[in-house]
């Protein structure tokens, strides 16, 4: 695809460049080199800074900043620098109260100078239904922060903003609190508040050095310059569009993509002073307060890339492609129609990095221990950069940040993806267009997919299997009754040239999900979830990760790394955790001990001791090894770990009849006393040769096939050829969703996450501490179980037919006590289904007691529910129907 991309220019009136603007003569380094440091920030832009300022706050003293040319060149100096508070994530909201609290009152504090914080209040713009519930959704999720924020009527929004034009209006949000910030005033306040080495302008990166220790890791040694090497065995990218070129330094991805953001800043407009920042999300447009005129900016369908991204490039700009812009103003125009008879002053059209989810790219690079990332702001790095710097720092200090930035990790991508330029480029151009598209909870992408295929992709997409896609594979989310839907190469919605995609029917479908009510296929996954429960269902699971761990201490590293005890006999199975030092959930899988023996793989690895197989959720698997691979690292353990993903497929067969489906097909007694739950074993299926482990995700009896590659068709086809007399049925991720909340099982990262304890997460079951056996997050776990829990998940139904999908408040006697993390519809109960930590009020402990005791209600869009906590799973709390024991009623 052949993208413009222009020329740039290098004077441009910008409203605070004059004062950044570098006085002629100065060459070389701002300071002299310090011969060795603790860590090197690279960057002096707004993380850059921020990053230095809070490792500087967290003791760490020999710290020194690098910046090519001056504080702020790049992106941060001519960025809007609005701030809001409020994000469909309950991490950012913490990250932006972080960055808000630093700029508005704890730096002046510290140093006596102003940022330049402005407390103007935002103000977001619904022009729809949809729009403001989605807002509204904002709104409830901000009570439980104390945040303040107000649904306006056209007629208050009118009051509130005079100039603005409200025909066309549905409703707004108004958050007072929110504001604007000053990039020159806040990167200097912060450099001046890091009281260590501090900050070396002028001074260009030239190298970093790698060494390879005995163990055969790459670690970060040093960082070269023209005027010296600096020892370190830290480096923290924060250079901004500039972070690839850094990356190839060493061979780490950064998967980032550099385009032309643009705004225009008016003449003044009489009556303008005070007003509120307003994002019109549906107009595509911001216009930011600048004392007596407005910056006017937005996300456009055919945004220019940058390809040649230039080292010269410091306080240049791009010319404004108004060809491009011209719809923003038009948007602009329309919400403050004075804007008409206003001159523009001065265009600001600078270079911004954008990834392949519109997230940052945070965390120590899986490529090389001690290069650590913090780039690919996506146009937010002001606001994010408070809460982000300070993450970013305990990350480098302790080794894993505090909050859950599993959303900003970089090992969120898939190894595979990340230095693939033509899923970056898709992903990161979708990402730009819909920035300011309403988050829709069941949205997938339409940019870079079909990355990963697995065995049975072709055969479920002619049975009508609607995709969804998880780092990279194609997994099924729900089977369509009209035939197949399939996804089609991305069309770039249309711009640059390219014909847009008539009559897509995949595209047509994922627009029904548009909608905050059920979808239309609501029913469809019902029967999913019913057959299931009835009789048997058949879940395509292929994209999970499988590896194994061997070698002479496997045992050991099993010991260290599990929260269960996996040395059961041979033949087992069993469901664990892995944490962090904190007592967090890393990861949440299943491990299977295996008999020493010869290879035969992808099925059996080569071991004369202890092996191991792991099968964790395909979403999260590169984060899986790569916290295998850090701890083997950090503990010395001499193992093996190897990943088959791409060499097995795995199919689960699941519900009551699923036995007398699969005893036609393996050559294996399947009674419990012959195959017991969380046992496995290899066994042929239809001639093949397959690891059988009887497990449940969805609450049924039911088996695991995980079969090599070649198998897997005539296997599955076996499968459903015995299904057909006991009513099989293909069901997908969606019903997955739906049957496993309704057993009380976790989903990692949703309800269970690096910041929940197995002992918070209701997971205590796992955890070895009957034993003496020392794990990683003992210690923790151990102090937490004395102090008792001042946090813990609980389930909550609610008896309207409304639908929820997490984030929604919960309250306690009217007090808020948290959110909710996760939610489904039961199909089996019939009911909506809720999963959220809650908290006491007076930060006492949660007792069983406290849940018991008083009323719960649930807030959606502003609306009230009445809502029942439960204790155990609302669904068969005997379990007794993974154990094959259904009532005969």
């Amino acid at each position: 695809v052949e993208l413009r991309s222009s020329e740039f220019t290098t004077e441009k009136s910008v409203p605070y460049a004059k004062t950044l603007k570098q006085e002629d003569g100065l060459s070389g380094p701002t300071k002299p080199l310090p011969r060795a440091a603790d860590a090197v920030v690279i960057g002096g832009g707004s993380l850059g800074c921020q990053t230095l300022y809070h490792l500087c706050k967290m003791g760490m003293t020999n710290v020194v900043l690098l910046e090519r040319d001056r504080l702020t060149a790049g992106t941060t100096w001519h960025t809007a620098g609005l701030l809001w508070q409020l994000r469909p994530s309950d991490t950012e909201v913490e990250l932006l109260a972080h960055t808000r609290r630093v700029v508005s009152s704890e730096l002046e504090a510290e140093t006596g100078l102003e940022t330049g914080w402005i407390q103007n209040g935002g103000l977001f713009i619904a022009s729809n239904k949809q729009r403001l519930d989605e807002y509204k959704r904002l709104m409830s999720l901000g009570k439980v922060y104390g945040i303040e924020s107000h649904v306006l009527s056209p007629a208050e929004t009118k009051e509130l903003y005079p100039l603005m034009n409200v025909k066309d209006l549905y409703g707004t949000l108004y958050v007072p609190k929110d504001g604007t910030m000053d990039p020159a005033g806040t990167c200097t306040t912060l450099s001046r508040a890091a009281t260590a080495r501090g900050v070396i302008e002028n001074c260009p990166v030239t190298g970093i050095q790698v060494q390879t220790d005995h163990m055969g890791v790459r670690r970060v040694k040093a960082v070269e310059t023209d005027f010296g090497t600096i020892e370190t065995p830290c480096v923290v990218n924060c250079a901004g569009v500039w972070a690839t070129k850094l990356g190839k330094m060493v061979g780490v991805n950064v998967p980032l993509i550099a385009m032309h953001h643009a705004y225009v800043v008016t003449e003044r407009i009489e009556g303008i002073q005070n007003m509120p920042n307003v994002r019109d999300h549906d107009a595509s447009v911001y216009l930011r307060l600048q004392g007596d005129a407005l910056s006017v900016g937005g996300y456009e369908q055919n945004p220019i890339f940058w390809d040649e991204v230039s080292d010269k490039f410091a306080f240049s700009l791009f010319n404004l492609d108004w060809d491009v812009f011209m719809q923003h103003i038009e948007g602009a125009i329309n919400r403050v129609p004075a804007l008409e008879q206003t001159g523009i002053k001065s265009t600001v059209c600078g270079p911004e990095s954008f990834t392949a989810d519109h997230k940052p790219l945070m965390g120590e690079a899986p490529e090389v221990r001690g290069f650590f990332l913090g780039c690919g702001f996506n146009s937010a790095g002001m606001m994010l950069g408070g809460g982000c710097g300070k993450e970013l720092a305990h990350w480098i200090i302790h080794g894993r940040p505090e909050k859950d930035m599993y959303g900003y990790d970089i090992r969120r991508f898939h190894h595979s993806l990340t230095n693939n330029n033509r899923w970056i480029r898709e992903r990161s151009h979708e990402s730009y267009a819909k920035n300011y598209s309403v988050v829709f909870p069941f949205d997938e992408p339409l940019a870079g997919r079909k990355m990963r295929k697995d065995p049975f992709h072709q055969l479920l997409q002619e049975q009508g299997c609607v995709f969804q896609e998880r780092h990279g594979w194609e997994r099924p989310g729900w089977f369509h009754k009209e035939g197949p839907a399939p996804v089609l190469d991305y069309d770039y919605y249309g711009a640059y040239g390219i014909p847009t995609h008539s009559d897509y029917k995949y595209n047509q479908l994922l627009g029904k999900e548009y909608t905050f009510d059920f979808p239309p296929h609501h029913d469809t996954i019902r029967d999913e979830c019913m057959t299931c429960r009835k009789a048997v269902a058949v879940f395509n699971m292929s994209y999970f990760g499988k590896f194994y761990l061997t070698g002479p201490d496997a045992k050991k590293a099993a010991d260290w790394l599990f929260t269960a005890d996996v040395n059961k006999a041979p033949g087992s199975t069993v469901y664990t955790c892995m944490l962090n030092e904190k007592g967090g959930t890393e990861s949440d899988l299943t491990v299977s001990r295996l008999e020493p023996g010869p290879a035969h793989l992808p099925l059996t690895p080569e071991s004369n001791g202890d092996a191991y197989y792991m099968a964790v959720g395909g979403g999260v698997a590169q984060h899986n090894w790569s916290h295998i691979r850090t701890v083997l690292q950090d503990k010395g353990f001499i193992c093996t770990l190897t990943d088959h993903s791409e060499d097995m497929g795995m199919i689960s067969i699941q519900g009551p009849k699923s036995r007398d489906l699969l005893q036609e097909v393996l050559d294996t007694d399947l009674s419990n006393e012959a195959f017991p739950f969380s046992t496995h074993k290899i066994v042929t299926a239809a001639g093949h040769k397959v690891r059988a482990m009887r497990l449940s995700f969805v609450g049924e009896l039911g088996w695991e096939l995980h079969i090599p590659k070649d198998s897997c068709l005539p296997v599955y086809r076996a499968v459903i050829d015995a299904g057909a007399k006991h009513g099989v049925r293909n069901a997908g991720y969606r019903a997955i969703d739906s049957l496993s909340i309704e057993k009380g099982y976790r989903h990692w990262h949703a309800d269970l996450r690096p910041d929940d304890t197995p002992l918070e997460a209701g997971l205590a079951f796992t955890c070895k501490m009957k034993t003496s056996i020392p794990f990683l997050g003992r210690k923790a776990l151990e102090s937490q179980k004395a102090e008792g829990l001042r946090r813990r998940i609980v389930c909550f139904t609610i008896d309207e037919k409304v639908p929820m999908f997490g984030l929604e408040a919960i309250f306690h006697n009217g007090v808020p006590v948290g959110h909710l993390r996760r939610a489904e519809f039961g199909f089996a109960i019939n009911k909506t289904i809720g999963y959220g930590y809650i908290r006491n009020p007076d930060g006492g402990v949660v007792s069983p007691d406290f849940i018991r005791s008083g009323e719960f209600t649930l807030e959606r869009m502003g609306v009230v529910y009445k809502a029942k906590a439960h204790l155990k799973s609302p669904f068969d709390p005997e379990n007794k129907r993974v154990k094959g024991i259904y009532s005969t009623d």
